[in-house]
C-alpha cells in the first residue's frame, strides 16, 4: 500500500514523486475537490481510490464500481490513478469513459453496479478536479461517509484486497440519450440553443435535445477543456449572457446552458431574460402540481419563497419544505420523502417517478421544461415567467472565505443573526438555521448566508416580495455583519 498522505508536498521535488500529496479540505461535505497538482498529485488520487475501496468493503457494499470522467485535460489520468486505487483495494472497475454525472448514475442502473466514482470538478475553474462518489443508487455521499473516507485516506487506513479487476464498458452515451429521450415528442414547434461551455456536454445535450423534433441551436458544443469564451456554468453571468446574446441573435424560444459536468440546467427565456433555476422549478411545480395529485416538492435554502406563497402551487395542493443546499443533500431529502421531484437554486432538479431516477440530471431537467412548454401551446416561456408573482432577486454571491475558516465564520454569523429581533426596520419573521442562517422580515424579505460546500467562500442571496429597496436592504445588513470578520473577501460580484 501507498505511505499515508501529507499535506506540505511541493511539486517537481523527490517527496512529490513518491508520496502521496492529500489536502485534507478536499474532503467536502459531499464530495471532494482539490486543485490538480498544489492540493492532489496521482498518487494523491490513488491514495483517495484505495480509500473509497476499503469503505465500500467496510460498508459491506458488493465490491463493483462505475467510474467516468468528464472533459478536462487531465480527467483520464486522474480517472486512471483513481482506479488503480481502486483495484488494489479489490474492488471491480467498470470504466465508461468519458460521461457526464448523470451518465454515471444511470449506469448503476443500467449495468446493475451499485457503486459510483464520478471523476469532475463539475462548474469549478480549470486546474480543480474531484470525484463524485455514492455507494447506493440514486444517492451520493454525505458527511457521514466523506468523513469515514477522509480518515480512511490520511490515517493510512486503506485495506488491500484481492479480487480488483478493470472492464471498459462502452456504448453508455447512446444508452444514455436513447433513455432520456425514449416516448418524448415535442409537438410544438420550438426553436433551442443548447449552451454547453465547450464541456462535456456538448457530446450529449445537442444530440438528445434533437431527437425531440425541435430545432436544436448547438453553442459552445465544440470540445474544449480550455473553455475559451467561458466557464460552463450556468449560474454565472459570463455564461448567462452569451445565452441571452444567442437568444437575441436567433429569435430563439429558449436557451439552456448545461455545467461541466451536465447535472445542472440553466434557463434564458425568449425575451432575453435569465430565470434563475428556483424560478423554473417553481414553474415546473406548477406544471407538475396540476398532472400528479398532492405534489411534494423539496428545495434547498437558497431557494425562493414563493414555493410556501405561490396561489398555483396552493390551490394545486403542493407541498414544499426548504432542506439544505447540496446536491446530495436535496437528492437525499426528496428520494426519503418520495417527492415528485427537488429543486437547487444552483441549477440540480432531482426527479422521482414518473419522470425520474432521482438522481440530477441537466437534460431530464430541460426535457421537463420543453414539456411543460408544449403543454401550454399559447403561452412563451416570458409569459409564463411574468405569471409568478414578483420578487426583487439577488444572483448568488460569493465572498471569498478560506476552507479552513468558513464554517467558524459562518457559525458565529448564526449567532449573531439568529439574535436579531429587528432587521430592516421590521420584525424578524423566522430564522432557520438547518444550513448557516436562514433569516426572514415580516414583509416576507428573507437573506441567506451559508459555507459554500465546493470552494473556498460563503454564499449569500436575498430576495424581497415587495420592493428591491427591500432586498437591496437586506443584502446591506448582511453585508454589515460580514465586514466584521476580516477572513472574508471580495465578492464574485454584488446586487
Amino acid at each position: 500500500m501507498l505511505p499515508p498522505p501529507r499535506a506540505d508536498l511541493v511539486s517537481n521535488t523527490l517527496d512529490y514523486e513518491v508520496t502521496p500529496l492529500v489536502k485534507p479540505t478536499g474532503f467536502r461535505e459531499y464530495d471532494a475537490r482539490w486543485i490538480f497538482e498544489q492540493e492532489i498529485n496521482l498518487l494523491g488520487i490513488q491514495a483517495l481510490g484505495q480509500g473509497l475501496g476499503t469503505l465500500i468493503r467496510e460498508m459491506g457494499k458488493a465490491p463493483r464500481i462505475v467510474v467516468g470522467h468528464d472533459f478536462r485535460g487531465y480527467s483520464a489520468s486522474i480517472k486512471q490513478a483513481l482506479t488503480v486505487g481502486l483495484m488494489t483495494a479489490g474492488i471491480e472497475v467498470n470504466d465508461i469513459g468519458l460521461a457526464l454525472s448523470p451518465v454515471a448514475y444511470f449506469a448503476q442502473f443500467e449495468l446493475d453496479i451499485p457503486c459510483v466514482a464520478m471523476v469532475t470538478a463539475s462548474h469549478n475553474e480549470n486546474g480543480w478536479t474531484g470525484v463524485k462518489m455514492g455507494v447506493e443508487k440514486p444517492l451520493t455521499f454525505g458527511p457521514d461517509e466523506m468523513g469515514r473516507l477522509k480518515e480512511i485516506v490520511l490515517n493510512g487506513e486503506s485495506k488491500a484486497h484481492s479480487g480488483g479487476a478493470y472492464k471498459y464498458v462502452s456504448g453508455l452515451r447512446e444508452r444514455y440519450i436513447e433513455d432520456v429521450t425514449s416516448g418524448v415528442r415535442i409537438k410544438r414547434k420550438l426553436k433551442v440553443i443548447a449552451a454547453c461551455g465547450n464541456g462535456t456536454a456538448g457530446a450529449f445535450a445537442p444530440e438528445a435535445l434533437s431527437r425531440l423534433g425541435i430545432e436544436v441551436i448547438p453553442m459552445d458544443a465544440e470540445l474544449d477543456h480550455t473553455f475559451p469564451r467561458y466557464n460552463p456554468n450556468p449560474e454565472d453571468m459570463e455564461m448567462l449572457h452569451a445565452m441571452q446574446k444567442g437568444v437575441k441573435e436567433h429569435g430563439a424560444d429558449v436557451a439552456l446552458g448545461f455545467d461541466g459536468d451536465g447535472d445542472r440546467c440553466g434557463v434564458v427565456d425568449d425575451e432575453g431574460e435569465e430565470i434563475f433555476a428556483d424560478k423554473i422549478g417553481v414553474l415546473i411545480a406548477r406544471d407538475l402540481s396540476a398532472l400528479h395529485e398532492n405534489a411534494q416538492f423539496v428545495v434547498d435554502v437558497k431557494s425562493t419563497g414563493l414555493f410556501m406563497t405561490d396561489p398555483v402551487l396552493i390551490e394545486n395542493g403542493a407541498k414544499t419544505e426548504y432542506w439544505k443546499t447540496g446536491h446530495s443533500y436535496i437528492k437525499r431529502k426528496s428520494h426519503e420523502m418520495n417527492a415528485l421531484a427537488g429543486f437547487e437554486k444552483s441549477g440540480h432538479f432531482f426527479f422521482n417517478k414518473p419522470i425520474g431516477r432521482g438522481y440530477d440530471d441537466g437534460l431530464v431537467a430541460a426535457i421537463a421544461l420543453l414539456q411543460m412548454l408544449d403543454r401550454n401551446p399559447d403561452k412563451k416561456l416570458s409569459d409564463l415567467r411574468k405569471s409568478l408573482p414578483k420578487t426583487y432577486q439577488s444572483p448568488t454571491m460569493s465572498p471569498h472565505c478560506a476552507d479552513e475558516t468558513k464554517y467558524g465564520v459562518v457559525e458565529k454569523v448564526v449567532s449573531t443573526l439568529s439574535g436579531k429581533k429587528e432587521i430592516i426596520g421590521q420584525k424578524v419573521r423566522d430564522v432557520v438555521t438547518v444550513n448557516g442562517v436562514r433569516i426572514t422580515a415580516e414583509d416576507g424579505t428573507w437573506g441567506l448566508i451559508r459555507a459554500s460546500s465546493n470552494k473556498p467562500e460563503l454564499v449569500v442571496v436575498v430576495e424581497s416580495p415587495t420592493s428591491e429597496a427591500n432586498m437591496k436592504a437586506m443584502f446591506a445588513e448582511l453585508d454589515g455583519v460580514l465586514k466584521n470578520h476580516p477572513e472574508v473577501g471580495e465578492y464574485n460580484q454584488k446586487i
